[in-house]
């Protein structure tokens, strides 16, 4: 038996343009269904947010988000959770890193650190804080 974890982002409204970011900078597929598509629209204008979506990637990558609908309350919060990516070396981290960047704000600039040879944090354009870093053995 096993079980599988996937982050499961929340937005209002940003959530298809969110999902198309990390899809191009993670690669992978990108599967969008709307409010409109499920049949479950509520308020007109939010017809065509994302009801349910995803980006499935060969390389492990797995992120779901959708729209919160108006009627239901949304408040992102304040560093409420970090979104972790750890490769195995510090070029493919470092790929990783430059695509998440565009737009994004640095929060620890990418480089060594005393438990990986590599890791930073920054938080993306759609207010995401990823940590990307470097997997290394643990020598307690």
């Amino acid at each position: 038996m096993s079980v599988t974890t996937t982050t499961h982002l929340n937005f209002r409204g940003d959530a298809r343009a969110a999902l198309e970011f990390y899809r191009s900078a993670f690669g992978g597929h990108l599967a969008v269904v709307t409010y409109a598509d499920a049949g479950a629209v509520q308020v007109a204008a939010e017809a065509d947010q994302v009801m349910w979506g995803q980006v499935l990637a060969a390389n492990g990558f797995h992120v779901m988000a959708y729209d919160v609908p108006s009627r239901m309350g949304y408040d992102p919060g304040e560093n409420a959770f970090f979104v972790s990516v750890r490769g195995e070396t510090v070029e493919e981290v470092t790929g990783y890193w430059e695509r998440l960047g565009d737009g994004a704000t640095v929060v620890v600039p990418l480089g060594p650190a005393g438990w990986a040879p590599a890791y930073g944090m920054l938080r993306d354009r759609f207010g995401v804080v990823w940590v990307v870093d470097v997997a290394a053995e643990h020598n307690a």
